[in-house]
């Protein structure tokens, strides 16, 4: 993305002298971020950000729901100039509540209609696909679930794992509640509970414990297998069939408070965001 700033210098009358002062440094502008993304994944994006676009950015880390409750809890004294989401969800209920900003049309130039609200106030930043997570030594693919519904199955007792207070899980449920409906989400659910899963407090240990062999399946987000940094055992799987709601990509994304005085210093940092580096 090339980002081209204009800077106008007022004439003065051709009979006064200019008076010349000591040169200043450039004022930095300062942008408020309430990320519900973590410092891991996304700290040094803003750091590579406050470099390429000479904006100082400060952020405030939390869980997504914490800082949506804040946004809306401080109103519009709210310092925040940016809510940085870890799920669309959340942005959609901030700009049903009109918290968030219209964005102009060529933030989304470049953007696919899936992955931007249709009233222009938030955008879709990244992506994350949720996949099952599988020991190679002891299953082949074709020995896998040919969909999500058959983790019910009871053939899987015992053999496989969840994250059930994990965020991007909730987010995956909340999904299927608008895809199956509440009564078929509720019976899935149970199913699954039936077959014992093995519970873990987030997604990494799922993947942990399939690459030691005390799991044969997990439930998880792509990425984990990859931060393992190592040759594995363990396997990503995605459904075959493409359309299965086990086959969804949640989105990370971002808006602009509504009373935010740095509505063109936050456009140009979600401009960035979305540009091609």
């Amino acid at each position: 993305m090339n980002l081209l700033f204009l800077i106008a210098c007022g004439a003065t009358e051709e009979a006064t002298p200019e008076v010349t002062s000591p040169k200043e440094e450039p004022v930095t502008q300062s942008l408020r971020i309430y990320s519900g993304r973590g410092e891991s994944l996304v700290g040094e994006l803003f750091k590579e950000a406050e470099k390429d676009l000479n904006l100082k950015i400060e952020v405030q880390y939390g869980k997504t729901n914490e800082m949506v409750t804040r946004i809306l809890t401080e109103g519009e004294q709210s310092p925040a100039d940016i809510i940085f989401a870890q799920d669309s969800g959340h942005l959609g209920a901030l700009s049903n509540q009109n918290i968030l900003a219209e964005l102009p049309d060529e933030l989304f130039a470049d953007i696919h209609q899936q992955f931007k609200d249709d009233a222009n106030r938030w955008i879709g930043t990244s992506g994350r696909l949720r996949v099952l997570v599988y020991d190679s030594k002891r299953l082949k693919p074709e020995e896998l679930p040919q969909g999500l519904k058959d983790l019910a199955d009871p053939k899987w007792k015992g053999r496989i794992g969840w994250a059930p207070t994990n965020g991007s899980f909730l987010s995956h449920v909340s999904a299927l509640r608008h895809i199956w409906g509440e009564a078929e989400t509720e019976a899935w659910l149970k199913g699954v509970q039936a077959n014992e899963p093995q519970v873990h407090p987030k997604n990494s240990p799922q993947v942990k414990a399939v690459d030691e062999g005390t799991l044969e399946i997990g439930w998880v987000n792509h990425y984990y297998l990859h931060r393992l940094k190592k040759e594995s055992n363990a396997k990503n799987y995605s459904f075959p069939t493409a359309k299965d709601p086990g086959n969804i990509l949640m989105l990370a994304g971002a808006g602009i408070r509504k009373g935010s005085p740095n509505q063109k210093q936050a456009q140009i940092l979600l401009k960035w965001l979305v540009s091609p580096k």
